[in-house]
Formats: C-alpha cells, sequence, structure tokens
C-alpha cells in the first residue's frame, strides 16, 4: 500500500471518528443507553458516505484532472537538475556551429558574408582564393554554401560544391587559409517519370520533379511540330520523360536533360529520343527521322505578322514596291534567333534595311533579318546553331516601328518563308541508327512498364497487346 493510499484511509478513519463522536454527544442529553438506534445508525452512514465522496472529489486525494479546451489543468512541477553542457560546447569547439545559406537570385558570395557579419578582411582572403574565383564567380540560386561561424567567433571555416562529388572545405589558421577537397561518392539514376496534364502541363511536370526547362524540352524541342499544347492536349492526356538523376548521400543533387519521352493525346502515342550527332544532342523520333527541322519559319517567338510576302504599298516611300520578305511586330529589343544552323556571313548597317544580319546555311540557303536595334555576339565567319539569338528587333532604317524583317533566299532567289517547302534534315543511318534503335527499344521498355504500373486500370491502346492463342480443342471421334 503506497504512503498516498494511507494518509487516504487515515484521514477517512478520523472523519468517521470525529462523526460518531458528535452522535454521542449528541444524544448524552437526551439519556443515550450505550446501544444506538436505527435512526442514529442511518445518520452515521451518510456522515461516512459524504466524507468518503469529498476524498474522491477533492483535488489532492487522487491524480491530477485533465481538461479538455481552454480549462485550467491540475499539474505537478518537480525541478530536475540538467546535465551539465560538454567542455567542447562551452568553448565552441569547431564543427558545432556550420552554418547553411541557400544563395537566393542576385545574391552574391561577398553579399552573404556581409550578411552573415564576416569582416572585411577575411572576405577578402576568402575571394582570392583561386578556387573560389573559378567556382564562386556567378552563384545560381539554390547554391548550398556553408559557413562555421560561431556567436560573438570570426569565421573558422568556409565549404562549397566544386560539382556533384566533389566539395572544397577552406580552413582560415591566422592569416593562412587550408584547402581541403572532399570526395562525396555519388550514383547515377535512370528514372521514367511520368504523369497526367491535369489542368496545366507545366504545373503537373513541376510536382513531378521536372524543371522547366524539361518542359520546354517537352513543347518545344521534341512535340512542337506534332502537337498544339493550345488546343490539343486534354486533361487525361499523359506524358512519360527519362531522365538521369544524380544522388549523394540519399539526396537528389541534380536531374540531367531529358533522354526520352512519349506524349499520349486521346489515342495518339508520340515519342522522341535524344541522340549525340556529330557531337551536337538532337531529338529523333523511333524510326531514327530529326524533329529538328531544318530552319525555323518564324525566327522570334510571340510575334504578330504585319506584312507578307509579294508586291505592296511601302509604307516609308509611299509606293508599290515588292517586299521581298515577311515583317513581325515586336517589341523593341525582343531576341531574334537563328532560322537554322549557319555561318554568320554579314554583320553591320545595309541601306534602308538598317542594322543587318545574314546567314549562310549551306546548300544554297541564305536568311536575312533586318531592322535590328542592336547585334548579337557573333562575327563574320563564326557558326551559330538554330535557335542562338543574333540579335534584337529595333527599328532602324527605313522602318515605321520596331519590327523584324526577314527574307529567305534559295540560291540567290528570294522566295516566301511561309510556304516554302523546306528541305528535311538528314536522317540516322548504318551504325549510327543500329545504336539508336537499341537505345529507343530500351527506353520504350522502361516507360511501357512504367505506364502499366501507373494506369493499369485505363485503356492503352498505343500499346501492343501480346495475347496468347487458345489451345485447339481435340476433335471428337465418331
Amino acid at each position: 500500500m503506497t504512503d498516498t493510499a494511507s494518509a487516504r484511509r487515515a484521514r477517512l478513519d478520523a472523519i468517521r471518528e470525529a462523526t460518531l463522536h458528535r452522535q454521542v454527544t449528541a444524544h448524552e442529553g437526551s439519556g443515550f443507553n450505550g446501544r444506538w438506534s436505527r435512526r442514529q445508525w442511518a445518520h452515521a452512514s451518510l456522515f461516512a458516505m459524504a466524507a468518503m465522496l469529498a476524498a474522491a472529489i477533492v483535488p489532492g486525494f487522487d491524480r491530477p484532472v485533465v481538461t479538455r479546451g481552454n480549462a485550467p489543468v491540475a499539474r505537478h512541477s518537480m525541478a530536475l537538475a540538467l546535465p551539465p553542457l560538454p567542455l567542447a560546447r562551452v568553448q565552441g569547439a569547431q564543427g558545432d556551429s556550420w552554418q547553411v545559406v541557400q544563395v537566393r537570385r542576385g545574391q552574391t558570395l561577398a553579399s552573404i558574408m556581409d550578411e552573415l557579419g564576416i569582416t572585411v578582411d577575411t572576405r577578402e582572403k576568402l575571394l582570392r582564393q583561386p578556387s573560389v574565383r573559378e567556382n564562386l564567380r556567378r552563384l545560381r540560386p539554390g547554391t548550398q554554401l556553408a559557413f562555421d561561424l560561431p556567436v560573438g567567433g570570426s569565421l573558422r571555416a568556409f565549404r562549397f560544391d566544386r560539382d556533384d562529388s566533389q566539395q572544397v572545405e577552406l580552413t582560415l589558421a591566422g592569416d593562412a587559409i587550408k584547402e581541403h577537397v572532399i570526395v562525396r561518392p555519388t550514383e547515377s539514376r535512370t528514372v521514367v517519370i511520368s504523369g497526367k496534364v491535369g489542368t496545366s502541363l507545366y504545373r503537373s511536370a513541376r510536382k513531378l520533379g521536372l524543371t522547366a526547362a524539361h518542359v520546354d524540352t517537352l513543347t518545344d524541342d521534341m512535340f512542337k511540330y506534332d502537337i498544339d499544347f493550345n488546343d490539343d492536349v486534354g486533361a487525361d492526356d499523359r506524358f512519360s520523360v527519362v531522365v538521369e538523376q544524380t544522388w549523394r548521400d540519399g539526396e537528389l543533387v541534380r536531374t540531367g536533360p531529358v533522354l526520352a519521352a512519349t506524349f499520349t493525346t486521346g489515342d495518339t502515342l508520340h515519342s522522341a529520343f535524344r541522340w549525340d550527332r556529330n557531337g551536337k544532342p538532337e531529338y529523333f523520333t523511333a524510326d531514327g527521322r530529326s524533329l529538328k527541322r531544318t530552319f525555323i519559319r518564324m525566327p522570334i517567338p510571340y510575334a504578330r505578322l504585319t506584312s507578307g510576302f509579294g508586291a505592296r504599298h511601302h509604307p516609308v516611300l509611299g509606293r508599290m514596291r515588292m517586299h521581298k520578305g515577311v515583317d513581325y511586330a515586336a517589341g523593341s529589343g525582343t531576341p531574334i534567333s537563328a532560322a537554322g544552323d549557319a555561318r554568320v556571313k554579314f554583320v553591320g548597317w545595309k541601306g534602308g534595311y538598317g542594322r543587318v544580319v545574314m546567314l549562310d546555311h549551306g546548300r544554297g540557303y541564305t536568311t536575312l533579318y533586318a531592322h535590328m536595334s542592336q547585334f548579337g555576339k557573333y562575327k563574320v565567319g563564326q557558326r551559330v546553331a538554330q535557335g542562338t539569338v543574333i540579335g534584337y528587333v529595333g527599328t532602324s532604317g527605313m522602318s515605321t516601328g520596331p519590327h523584324l524583317h526577314y527574307e529567305f533566299q534559295i540560291n540567290g532567289v528570294h522566295r516566301n518563308p511561309l510556304s516554302v517547302t523546306m528541305p528535311p534534315p538528314e536522317p540516322l543511318g548504318g551504325a549510327a541508327l543500329a545504336q539508336f534503335r537499341m537505345q529507343t527499344r530500351t527506353a520504350l521498355a522502361r516507360i511501357r512498364e512504367v505506364e502499366h504500373i501507373i494506369y493499369a486500370a485505363d485503356e492503352q491502346p498505343q500499346v501492343a497487346r501480346v495475347t496468347k492463342p487458345e489451345p485447339k480443342k481435340p476433335a471428337r471421334s465418331s
């Protein structure tokens, strides 16, 4: 029996004794003969029961009462001695004060160290380190930097990632800085990411872990000419993407470019695969045809056609004149892209055309871009890839407003860039085609396996289903 139970029992006995004493005293003057009447026993029982109820209800006789809501809760407090802090913690030993900073847009290494209160001398020492200048000259948003900076003390060490598998640690000891490279093993995994378009392809893809660049690859490089993403895509249409991910210490470090992808619109399956040709990545169909067009019909994004090819009334000269190209209206400074792979033929001022860039695409094809506000960084003789920015929209020369004048020539003859038949790019062949087909078979097998798991309940008319023939029944003998 515990001390609490003993105390409760003793208190109950005391209350009962006092009750009996009061009953006896009350009846002494009335000639009590030493024996209780039935009425006296009833009174004593009532007093005893009341005492027991009081012992059970009044706080302090039993465990604390816990209430819900905002009502006060009875608690017992007990003072406990805390264990002493380790001596290393008290003295601020190295390793207990690392602060990890994630770079925000617009931040520099100098501004980050200034926010952390690092002295100017220490900051200058770090910025002079060759490894810092080489790797941290331009910080990308999301980059992580670690500083060993104790409270009230000076910077002791600084860490940053040189690449996915190497981390540089700079230790400060007086005026000296020691550099140590920490090797962190990485693991590469080829994964399939699949999902439905839903209300937004971009939003759905980002939720699955794909980047904005991955979505641009799907819409601009792979399926731009096969799918109208404004009108042809529904909420139940699905996409599957094969990418290579880099993992380190159980965390995803980086996701590589799209290696293969399928896009299902209704009952139609579109597929595209990445392959390096002549050292440059391109996307091809399953049979080795390039998805890249030899020329882009509109070398400026989100532009409005204001003047077509052919004879027209010139807005500046005021008379009929042959318009040898097409005009696209756009805001001044809008980037202009090369319509195809080419070599720069001319950069400069050309009469009424104003600032002009001419590109030679080989096989007799040339393009001209006029009325620029400024040129790109390429000079005559340099090679440029399709989509490279070669200049910016302006209103130089004979122009009434900012726009791009775009011309297309074949063997010196001007052609309408909106109607001319563009030459198809050369497909893969020979050994390259054989290797490409081996790669596509593996990628398609992985995509189909994942889609079969995720969309098992959905119909998949685009996937060939293999059915076993039913065994023939033996013929009955007559």
